[in-house]
């Protein structure tokens, strides 16, 4: 498992041998530096905190200054771990190792992790696709309400996890299997096929098997 974070840069296209558009994420990705590393012995699982993008040292928050000057690397805006499933996977990194999109693969399938956009308050329809009341047969002002929520007497309330109105978007959100289609080692930018969590500029990580 390798992985880095990185910024969406926006959509554009490429086209294949038969000239055929393929539409593709242009995402801009590390350089990331290692800040920390946790291991099984101690930590009880295996990660690498890895750092992005630099930051002026009096915008970041003491206790995680204090950390950045354990490690004795710069500041930066972004802080994240990456799990991996073994210590074999990391143990060819130390702290202050700078980590690159040369780590990728092109053609190879990745995974994106990223945070969806913020719709605002929706309803049932819009939200979880509910086909609506009848436009007729007695329907007055419910045409796109739930409907029923909860039981009868027995439980006498509504089941947790019920489908209801509420905040659409704005939740974490892994796509797999995508395709890498090319790598710009020159720019830090790799092209990915199809489409990502966020908006523009948005954080996601990137992670490749």
């Amino acid at each position: 498992m390798k992985g880095l974070i990185g910024k969406k840069v926006g959509m554009n296209q490429m086209f294949d041998d038969k000239g055929n558009v393929i539409p593709v994420t242009l995402i801009s990705l590390g350089p990331c530096v290692v800040m920390d590393i946790k291991t099984m012995e101690k930590s009880n699982y295996s990660a690498l905190k890895l750092c992005y993008e630099e930051q002026k040292e009096q915008r970041i928050k003491k206790p995680l200054l204090g950390q950045f000057k354990k490690a004795k690397i710069t500041p930066t805006k972004t802080v994240k771990e990456i799990r991996f499933s073994s210590d074999k996977e990391i143990e060819q990194y130390n702290i202050g190792d700078k980590i690159d999109i040369s780590i990728f693969e092109e053609n190879k399938p990745v995974k994106v992790t990223g945070i969806t956009k913020g719709k605002g308050f929706a309803g049932v329809m819009k939200r979880w696709n509910f086909k609506g009341a009848p436009a007729s047969h007695g329907a007055h002002e419910n045409h796109r309400s739930a409907g029923s929520v909860g039981a009868g007497t027995d439980p006498g309330r509504v089941v947790p996890g019920k489908k209801m109105p509420g905040h659409m978007g704005n939740a974490k959100m892994t796509v797999k299997n995508l395709q890498l289609m090319k790598i710009d080692a020159e720019n830090n930018i790799i092209a990915v096929k199809g489409a990502i969590p966020g908006c523009t500029k948005s954080l996601v990580i990137v992670r490749q098997d």
